[in-house]
C-alpha cells in the first residue's frame, strides 16, 4: 500500500503553476505523477484544458471542441486565458481563476509563448519549466518517427530551451531517469504553500465533462445536446 501523501501547509492565497517545456521534455508524464501522488488531496488541483484536438489524437486528457465551439466559448468569457500554437487553440477554464482567488493551488499545462496571457489572468503565477538536454530531447522525439534525430537537433540548436521574460521560474531537468524527475517535481509542489479554502462542491478537476456540457449549453455551442 502506498504511503499517504505528506501534509501541505496552508497560507492565505492560492496560485497558478504553469508547467511549460519543449516537446519531449515529459511534461504530461510528470503532471500525471503529481496527480497520482496527491490523489485524494483537496489542496492541489490540475486543470483539464480545452483544446481543438480530437480526443482520439492522444496526448493529455483534454476536453475536445471544434474551432467554432472554441470561438463561442472564448467570446462568451468561458476561459481565464487562451492561446494558439501549432494550428490548435488552447483554453484554461475560467473556474481556475476563481479557485486561485479562493486560495487553491492550480496546475496548468502551459506554453512558454503563452506565459504573458497566464500572467495577465493570474497575478500570483509561478512557472515550472520542464526541460532536458538537446540530445535527450532529440532521441525522444525521433522515437515518435516524425523527424530524424539530426533534423531535430538542428531545430533545437536554433531555439532556446529557457523561459524568457519577467516570470518566477523553477526548472527541472528531465534528462535522467523518470524516477529522479518525479521525485523533483513532487518535492517542488510539497515545498509550495497552498490554501485549502475551497468549498466541497467546488472540488475536483476543472472542466469535467459535466461542467463542459453546462458551459456549452449556457453559450449555445453547437453539439451541446450530443
Amino acid at each position: 500500500m502506498d504511503a499517504p501523501s505528506p501534509a501541505v501547509s496552508l497560507p492565505s492565497r492560492g496560485m497558478l503553476v504553469a508547467v511549460v517545456g519543449p516537446s519531449g521534455a515529459g511534461k504530461d508524464t510528470l503532471i500525471d505523477a503529481v496527480r497520482r501522488h496527491f490523489e485524494g488531496s483537496d489542496l492541489i488541483r490540475i486543470v483539464r484544458r480545452v483544446i481543438t484536438r480530437p480526443a482520439e489524437a492522444g496526448g493529455e486528457d483534454h476536453l475536445p471542441v471544434t474551432e467554432e465551439e472554441f470561438a463561442r466559448l472564448r467570446d462568451s468569457g468561458a476561459f481565464a486565458c487562451h492561446w494558439q500554437a501549432h494550428g490548435l487553440f488552447y483554453g484554461i477554464p475560467a473556474a481556475a481563476r476563481a479557485s486561485v482567488d479562493e486560495g487553491a493551488l492550480v496546475i496548468a499545462n502551459g506554453s512558454r509563448s503563452a506565459l504573458p496571457h497566464f500572467a495577465a489572468a493570474f497575478p500570483r503565477l509561478k512557472v515550472l519549466n520542464i526541460t532536458a538536454r538537446p540530445e535527450v530531447l532529440a532521441e525522444r522525439l525521433a522515437a515518435r518517427g516524425r523527424e530524424s534525430r539530426d533534423e531535430i537537433l538542428r531545430r533545437l540548436d536554433r531555439s532556446s530551451l529557457e523561459v524568457t521574460g519577467d516570470f518566477d521560474v523553477e526548472t527541472i531537468d528531465n534528462s535522467g531517469s523518470l524516477e529522479e524527475a518525479e521525485k523533483a517535481i513532487i518535492g517542488f509542489f510539497q515545498g509550495l504553500d497552498i490554501d485549502a479554502g475551497i468549498e466541497e462542491a467546488d472540488r475536483g478537476d476543472f472542466a469535467s465533462d459535466e461542467r463542459m456540457a453546462e458551459i456549452k449549453a449556457r453559450y449555445r455551442v453547437p453539439g451541446a445536446a450530443d
